[in-house]
């Protein structure tokens, strides 16, 4: 969430499984598992449940991220005199609307940024005193909102492994039965992994994280599904190679969402397009950021006023039509190109499908089946439909399909093929681009998703020049030796041109290979690095960027670029 949003303690989530479709419990106001639709809100909208909150209940959903009242209660707190009558007013509010809802211990000293490093005490005096009193009622504890957002320049993971331990020790304490979660900003596995290796390890219940970036590379390039549906997947890797005891905790969404300014009906389709991935990869719960518009911008299912946008009407026919508690069957390739997504439902299995960006296919079913518009909740029979990029819900799935997403479900999702045991991957630009595992973007999309959602909060540069992300079944997490070459020449006019390769590494942070100027235009001249610190995750949704500054910027011509797994 943006630094706006996060001037109080923010909240998560509900009592969740460690696996979605596990058996749930639903036992609304204590915080237990009501499913993986949840809601979250801005500090302003929190301020006013009663207009919205029964707007959410009225479509099925049962959690809420934050109250947004936990306020603070000083350094040293002893007792509740001064404790905001609101915040259990909200926590009984929310019982009474059938939601749980859990918090986020974010802060508790006013005017004072970043982890209470200088006050570990004093702080694991008041998350005892917090936790305690919300026994009963809230169940799940984020530590911190998405780190290192809010934090001083000179803190650390091992900085944040201790504010892990303090709470995670001092919560127990206070409720043995209470649940801690580890959290993260947008993808960022690097900053997990970090916190994990420098003492975190084992004083956490669930997983906490904020994927915008990866929602609009999904919504803005044709195929990047893949890149979505590999977040779960990442998570696990390093909690399997990292704190094996954690493999399978749960995987929140504590907060994701789209801006209804990029177009109403494209917010519906990236609601519809995010339940549907993130509960078939496994995340438990997700809180979509939020329910109506607050003091972050027209992000919300309802406007200000409370009226409807289209992605509330959708969400409505996604809960509708699975279920409190789909269980994800798998997916299938609908003629080897459309996306489906197959989940055991509310009456029947449900298939919620698409096209790639920017095409068409037309589906047979071989049998009547029911159509459901998101947009709208009108119902066709039919036994066959044209996909376009925007969801259709398909009830009565045909068993042959059921089949097929029941043989695919723990499979790698392909990105136009599978590139699991490849050597390397390329893309050769022509005029069309030839892309074999490595794919491009518009730089200009990445950026605006960064500065909208995070501004200057955000940790690295807006990424500018071209591009690249390596399919996910190809390297991901994994730091094994690459070689990266591209072939290049200047422009006709033999402009000064060159650029800077930067690439996620093992620090989680965006790391340079040095400037290189291109040559001459005389002739397409090859450069290759040996890169053995890359660990590429996607935490922004891409993998590796050509940057270049604003006097030699796209004044050189790109042939190819490959990616190669080196001998160790």
């Amino acid at each position: 969430m943006r630094q706006v949003v996060m001037i109080l303690a923010l909240v998560l989530v509900t009592g969740l499984a460690a696996r979605a479709g596990d058996a749930a419990v639903t036992n609304q106001g204590n915080g237990e598992l009501v499913g993986p639709f949840g809601i979250g809100s801005s500090q302003s909208s929190s301020n006013h449940h009663d207009k919205w909150i029964p707007r959410m209940a009225a479509i099925g959903i049962r959690t809420l991220r934050s109250t947004g009242h936990i306020g603070y209660v000083g350094s040293q707190p002893t007792s509740w005199d001064d404790r905001p009558a609101s915040w259990d007013g909200d926590l009984n509010y929310l019982a009474a609307q059938n939601f749980s809802t859990g918090e986020t211990l974010y802060s508790y000293r006013p005017g004072k940024h970043g982890f209470p490093m200088d006050d570990l005490p004093g702080w694991s005096q008041w998350v005892s005193a917090v936790v305690g009193h919300a026994k009963g009622k809230v169940k799940y504890w984020e530590v911190w909102n998405e780190p290192p957002n809010g934090t001083r320049p000179e803190q650390t993971a091992a900085d944040y492994a201790k504010l892990v331990v303090a709470t995670h020790d001092a919560a127990k304490a206070a409720n043995p039965d209470c649940l801690v979660g580890l959290a993260a900003k947008s993808v960022d596995v690097n900053y997990l992994e970090q916190a994990i290796k420098a003492g975190a390890k084992d004083h956490f219940d669930y997983i906490t994280l904020h994927p915008y970036e990866s929602l609009g590379t999904a919504m803005n390039v044709p195929g990047a599904e893949a890149l979505f549906m590999n977040i779960v997947p990442t998570v696990r890797k390093m909690l399997a190679a990292q704190n094996p005891a954690k493999a399978n905790v749960p995987v929140i969404f504590t907060e994701i969402g789209y801006d209804s300014r990029n177009g109403a009906k494209l917010q519906a389709d990236a609601v519809v397009k995010t339940y549907a991935m993130g509960i078939a990869q496994g995340v438990a719960c997700i809180q979509w950021f939020e329910g109506m518009d607050g003091d972050s911008g027209p992000l919300g299912l309802l406007q200000a006023d409370g009226t409807p946008r289209p992605a509330y009407t959708a969400l409505a026919q996604m809960i509708k039509c699975l279920g409190e508690h789909p269980a994800p069957l798998g997916w299938v390739l609908l003629n080897g190109k459309g996306y489906g997504f197959v989940f055991k439902g509310a009456q029947a299995n449900v298939l919620v499908a698409w096209a790639p960006k920017g095409t068409a296919e037309t589906i047979n079913f071989g049998q009547p089946v029911s159509l459901v518009d998101p947009l709208t909740g009108a119902v066709t029979q039919a036994d066959s439909a044209t996909l376009t990029d925007s969801p259709t819900i398909v009830n009565g799935v045909p068993n042959n399909l059921v089949k097929q997403a029941q043989d695919n479900q723990g499979k790698p999702f392909p990105w136009d093929g599978d590139y699991t045991g490849a050597k390397s991957v390329s893309v050769t630009f022509g005029q069309t681009n030839l892309e074999k595992g490595l794919h491009t973007q518009s730089a200009a999309t990445v950026a605006a998703d960064v500065i909208r959602y995070g501004g200057s909060a955000r940790a690295g540069s807006v990424p500018g020049g071209n591009v690249f992300m390596v399919d996910p079944n190809f390297l991901t997490y994994a730091s094994t030796p690459i070689g990266i070459t591209v072939v290049v020449r200047r422009n006709a006019a033999n402009d000064n041109a060159g650029f800077s390769l930067k690439y996620e590494s093992t620090t989680g942070q965006s790391k340079s290979c040095g400037w290189y100027t291109v040559p001459d235009n005389k002739q397409w001249h090859t450069m290759t690095w040996r890169i053995t610190d890359a660990q590429f995750v996607g935490m922004y949704g891409y993998s590796f960027t050509l940057d270049s500054d604003g006097s030699r910027f796209n004044k050189y011509d790109i042939q190819s670029v490959t990616v190669t797994k080196l001998d160790q």
